[in-house]
């Protein structure tokens, strides 16, 4: 067999077919894996609809995989075929100066799965070996793929970007993949109380069943004095922007006490206004953008799921053949369901 399904996003054209392509060899420190389920993620939806950029003329998407290695390239000697693995979503250049000081996650010139190579809506895609984390033997494949990426991301921001400490109050603007997410990381890292914010009430009471000690509608007027009173006045420790539109993130960082943290998880290509610096100076909060996360993020994610601690059992939210993936996407897009995550199955069901 020489070649495979694979879904194909025209960059140009922004339009998306799956058609068969030829399966990829692995080159020198690569694996070739054969996906079992590749997430979509918001960001995919950018990349289709122009938001967000692409380097390639046409690009399969798909970055939030698990899957089995198929074939090892050239120099590869820590993994088998057959080893259940997650490849990590970016591939470092190695030459810059932070991969010289080993820095890989801090490369300045990181290449997205995706977007600037090939992803895991297909059969089969590759990955650099080095960057590839083992499933345990207990955590299932659908789990596994919302590792890298729609859990790691949440973990990084919480965990790394905020350092969030045991006791933080904790706001949660966007109750999607990524913020359902940082809500349970919240949780698990001893954040109290955690306030999650959301335009839709089933969205909101579905926080609250996974970790959230308040559910807060945004647009309601009495939404500030809500935050207030249960901070006890102060105001959050730290707010989570899952959104990154000019709304949420303007309501985020007024809810912020005065010395507390804004971090910026969601994207988009919309402006956002500080206001003057002596008001900025005053209020002493750190603004902070994050993206992405460590490698060994989702070993950490992978360990806590095998132990029970963190429970990923409600992010699965729906899986979609492979030939069908246009239909997830435009379930995502117009959040039928109020999906966590939609996975795309490029062959068998796979456990």
């Amino acid at each position: 067999m020489t070649t495979m399904r694979a879904q194909r996003l025209d960059t140009a054209t922004r339009e998306v077919s799956v058609r068969d392509v030829p399966i990829p060899d692995p080159g020198p420190g690569e694996v070739l894996i054969k996906v079992a389920y590749c997430g979509i993620c918001h960001s995919d939806l950018s990349l289709i609809d122009g938001t967000f950029g692409s380097r390639l003329p046409e690009v399969t998407q798909g970055h939030e995989a698990s899957g089995v290695v198929a074939a090892l390239g050239e120099g590869v000697t820590d993994w088998q075929v057959g080893d259940r693995v997650i490849p990590a979503a970016g591939r470092p250049d190695f030459t810059c100066v932070e991969c010289k000081r080993a820095n890989f996650s801090g490369c300045l010139n990181l290449k997205l799965m995706a977007f600037d190579y090939d992803g895991g809506w297909a059969e089969y895609t590759t990955a650099l070996a080095l960057s590839l984390t083992r499933v345990p033997d207990t955590v299932s494949m659908r789990q596994a793929a919302l590792l890298a990426d729609a859990v790691a991301t949440p973990y990084g921001a919480v965990v790394n970007t905020a350092q969030l400490r045991v006791g933080e109050s904790v706001g949660v603007w966007g109750l999607g993949g990524v913020g359902t997410h940082i809500v349970q990381i919240a949780r698990l890292v001893g954040a109290a109380p955690i306030i999650a914010l959301d335009l839709v009430p089933e969205v909101r009471e579905r926080a609250l069943e996974l970790g959230a000690d308040l559910a807060v509608d945004p647009t309601a007027p009495d939404a500030a004095d809500r935050i207030r009173e249960a901070t006890g006045g102060r105001g959050l420790d730290t707010a989570f922007d899952a959104v990154g539109v000019p709304a949420t993130f303007e309501q985020a960082r007024w809810s912020v006490r005065v010395g507390g943290r804004l971090v910026v998880v969601g994207m988009s290509n919309q402006s956002i206004e500080l206001g003057d610096t002596m008001t900025l100076g005053l209020a002493r909060v750190a603004i902070l953008g994050h993206l992405g996360y460590k490698n060994e993020d989702i070993a950490t994610l992978a360990d806590l799921v095998a132990r029970g601690r963190l429970d990923l059992s409600r992010s699965v939210s729906d899986v979609v053949a492979l030939d069908d993936v246009a239909d997830g996407i435009r379930r995502l897009e117009q959040h039928e369901g109020n999906p966590i995550r939609i996975l795309v199955r490029p062959g068998d069901d796979v456990d």
